[in-house]
């Protein structure tokens, strides 16, 4: 069967095509060839400058050309390097010949033998991985939270005069300010945020077990350790680990993981306060013309975009949790685990864009309904106990929260009217009579957050 996006198993690929296709600059496998040849040819690069014996006579005029192997690479190359790996069976040779195939064709044959000398495919896939993660950090990943967190903050802002009941346990509770509770997630989402941007992106570039060998052997008079590094930290723009096996660490990147996965549960908590507030009727949402929200029940206005974003955000994190454990975890200098795995990075991504999306969505479909809100304090006069016996502490009356308790914890229904009664009974200045009775659900809402 052909593949198409209705013919895709996976639905980032199938059904969510529309709302991942730019991660495929980042993660499919032209990418990774893309960024393999970027590695390639960049080293090379660095060793004509050092020059190392046999390059001394370069042209460095070529530099551009040679960078335009990767920088006009395209979906038809990446073709060719998978007919040469039908050949070589295995991916970074193939494309070290596709690079030798490259600059033989445009009259530097001469030179071809100095292209992934000294390598193994880890040198490259280590360096080309966390690239091209970076970029799509830099690109898509955190512009698509900051445009999220911007319309929440925007909603925390326009909401922060709206008193709401609170409730703990699911129960009614002092009361607070419904921008304020929007904003609880806008400061812990910054400080992931803040977090993230100190992971730093790293790259391994060693030879077949970290040491260099091939590279000291045939040319000792180089200090090839100052050479990886400078190659790595300022070329390529990434934290180069300096002693490893044949593979990177993946520490900071199992760190990456664990961090954007706890940007999704936040997320996932705002999904189901939300979902919840819109069952409660403090948020209506917007009609679309044409859409069903049941195929038996015609009235039905579901929270879609928020189950989808609660749904992909559990499976972004599902995979991400794997990828934080697994990575860091080789056996001896290497083992092969970390192939397959590092290929499946663009998933966990793509459900988490996906989901961003449906919040951004939802979140500007919702139409707040005020009257709720002030219908659900008005029929919770209870929950202005804790300020009365509160007040009452500071005056010294006696057992207070019991006295409350009394009049509070009963099945039935504590209004306006028994409240003032209650305070009319107390043996209590007027002052202090008049200054309880001021107190109601809508003004008990404590200090100004936002």
């Amino acid at each position: 069967m052909e593949l198409s996006s209705i013919t895709a198993v996976s639905p980032i690929d199938g059904r969510y095509r529309n709302k991942t296709n730019e991660l495929s600059e980042y993660f499919s496998e032209y990418a990774l060839f893309k960024y393999r040849l970027l590695t390639e040819i960049e080293y090379f690069i660095a060793l004509c400058e050092i020059p190392l014996p046999g390059l001394e006579d370069f042209d460095n005029n070529q530099f551009d050309r040679l960078r335009n192997i990767y920088r006009k690479f395209s979906p038809a190359d990446a073709i060719a390097i998978k007919q040469i790996e039908k050949t070589t069976n295995h991916d970074v040779k193939a494309v070290e010949y596709f690079v030798k195939e490259c600059i033989d064709e445009i009259g530097l044959g001469e030179y071809t033998e100095f292209i992934h000398l000294g390598l193994t495919s880890q040198d490259i896939n280590n360096t080309a991985i966390p690239l091209s993660l970076k970029d799509a950090h830099t690109n898509i990943i955190v512009p698509a939270i900051d445009e999220l967190l911007e319309k929440i903050n925007l909603r925390a802002f326009e909401w922060k005069n709206i008193s709401m009941l609170a409730r703990t346990h699911g129960q009614p509770a002092s009361p607070t300010k419904l921008g304020k509770e929007i904003y609880v997630f806008v400061e812990r989402i910054e400080n992931q945020l803040m977090m993230l941007s100190a992971i730093p992106f790293s790259g391994k570039f060693g030879g077949a077990t970290g040491n260099m060998n091939a590279h000291k052997v045939a040319y000792p008079e180089i200090d090839w350790e100052n050479f990886a590094c400078e190659f790595v930290n300022e070329a390529l723009g990434i934290h180069r680990q300096k002693t490893t096996t044949q593979i990177e660490h993946y520490d900071y990147l199992a760190a990456y993981f664990q961090n954007l996965s706890r940007i999704n549960t936040i997320l996932i908590d705002f999904s189901r306060d939300i979902w919840s507030y819109i069952s409660m009727d403090y948020f209506k949402q917007k009609i679309v013309e044409g859409e069903v929200g049941s195929s038996a029940m015609p009235h039905k206005v579901n929270p879609i975009d928020f189950e989808n974003a609660e749904g992909n955000l559990g499976l972004a994190n599902a995979l991400l949790h794997h990828l934080a454990e697994k990575l860091p975890v080789s056996r001896l200098q290497r083992d092969l685990t970390d192939s397959t795995v590092t290929r499946n990075i663009g998933t966990p991504i793509g459900h988490m864009l996906i989901a961003l999306k449906s919040l951004i969505k939802g979140i500007e479909k919702l139409v707040l309904n005020e009257k709720q809100l002030a219908d659900d304090l008005d029929n919770n006069w209870a929950v202005i106990a804790e300020a009365i016996q509160t007040i009452l502490r500071r005056e010294n009356y006696p057992q207070p929260y019991e006295e409350l308790k009394k009049l509070t914890r009963t099945n039935e229904k504590i209004t306006r009217s028994s409240i003032h009664y209650f305070i009319d009974e107390l043996e209590i200045s007027d002052d202090v009579k008049r200054e309880l009775k001021l107190l109601t659900p809508h003004n008990y809402t404590g200090i100004r957050l936002i």
